[in-house]
């Protein structure tokens, strides 16, 4: 039996606005239940060496 590996990749429902969605913060009920998602910000900062 071959176990194939199925690569999923993370999506967001039609519709949702990604940077005001991800910048919201869990209520404290949420992070009770354990209902939240970390959300980790990477930007790119480029030098000019000119």
């Amino acid at each position: 039996m071959l176990n194939k590996k199925k690569e999923q990749q993370p999506s967001l429902a039609p519709g949702i606005d990604d940077e005001e969605e991800l910048d919201q913060r869990a209520t404290e009920e949420e992070i009770e239940r354990g209902e939240f998602t970390e959300v980790t910000h990477l930007s790119y900062d480029e030098v000019d060496e000119s």
